[in-house]
């Protein structure tokens, strides 16, 4: 409290030398106010996967969306598309209400998109400044989820069917489409087929690529830098969440994984993007995690 209070001395003492140089108040074209405002916006960085959030933004979508700004995030990825509207916002007054608050949504997950309904989906993400459609699992009635966890129906030939027309669809669009994983996909299926493979050899690179959540690679026993260096450019964005020692979900640097590690192959991985995401809390509020796993970040080197 007291390096931040300093610093807002600093700044406003900086404002006011501005100022007296120029002569008056009215002449000067920075205020106090608006240093300051660039300031927090120049020191955030990193995502935030509004899933984690996703109570709280069905509530107060606006009075959340300013926490995850003061919590240091500065750009989201959207969990919340429903009739058009971005957490009952439409797509330019969604783009233009984080734009008021120094941050920008970046991706958007899409789990409800049809051969149908795809054409009006891309045109909504467009309209609110998004470049990344994510399917978040394997979609149109292909997921599966039980006391066996999860999984999907149907083939991997029929999955890489979708995804190539999707993705060709946001390719010829000017958006970029990701699959988002879980863990079943690193696993061999039935007849020893590992899904996550398939889909990286079977897709066009220039139309469909990977977001890759690291808990679920870990949870699977497999390896994200095995996969960076198997799949080279592939692995656009990353969902960044820890595990504890009981293999739950935890805040950024509290739990087991090694993301210096991981960081450390960033660009043959093809990393863009990143966001911070925790399926659940459990005791701790949701919007306590996120600063947690903010501070987090800032440990392995996360810019």
């Amino acid at each position: 409290m007291k390096v931040k209070t300093h610093l807002n001395a600093l700044l406003v003492a900086a404002a006011a030398a501005t100022i007296l140089a120029c002569g008056s108040p009215e002449k000067s074209e920075k205020t106090s106010e608006t240093m300051m405002e660039e300031s927090q916006e120049e020191a955030r960085f990193g995502g935030l996967a509004l899933y984690t959030l996703r109570d709280a933004m069905s509530e107060d979508p606006t009075g959340t969306l300013q926490k995850v700004a003061d919590a240091g995030y500065a750009y989201v990825e959207a969990a919340g598309y429903e009739n058009g509207k971005f957490y009952g916002m439409e797509p330019v007054e969604f783009k233009e209400y984080l734009e008021s608050l120094g941050m920008k949504a970046v991706s958007s997950h899409m789990g409800m998109v049809t051969l149908e309904n795809v054409d009006q989906l891309i045109e909504d993400t467009k309209a609110a400044g998004i470049t990344y459609f994510v399917i978040p699992v394997p979609p149109m009635g292909m997921f599966t989820f039980g006391p066996d966890g999860m999984g999907m129906k149907g083939t991997p030939e029929e999955l890489v069917s979708i995804l190539n027309t999707l993705g060709k669809k946001c390719s010829e669009a000017g958006l970029e489409l990701l699959y988002h994983n879980h863990d079943f996909e690193f696993m061999e299926n039935e007849n020893g087929v590992i899904l996550a493979d398939y889909i990286l050899e079977n897709t066009d690179p220039a139309e469909v690529n990977f977001q890759m959540d690291l808990y679920w690679v870990t949870k699977a026993g497999a390896k994200a830098n095995d996969y960076f260096a198997k799949y080279p450019g592939r692995i656009k964005a990353w969902h960044v969440k820890d595990m504890n020692s009981e293999g739950q979900f935890a805040p950024v640097g509290t739990g087991l994984i090694n993301f210096s590690q991981i960081l450390a192959e960033k660009e043959k991985a093809g990393m863009e993007v990143y966001f911070v995401e925790q399926d659940q809390t459990f005791d701790l509020d949701p919007l306590e995690a996120i600063k947690i796993s903010h501070d987090g970040l800032k440990t392995f080197g996360f810019e």
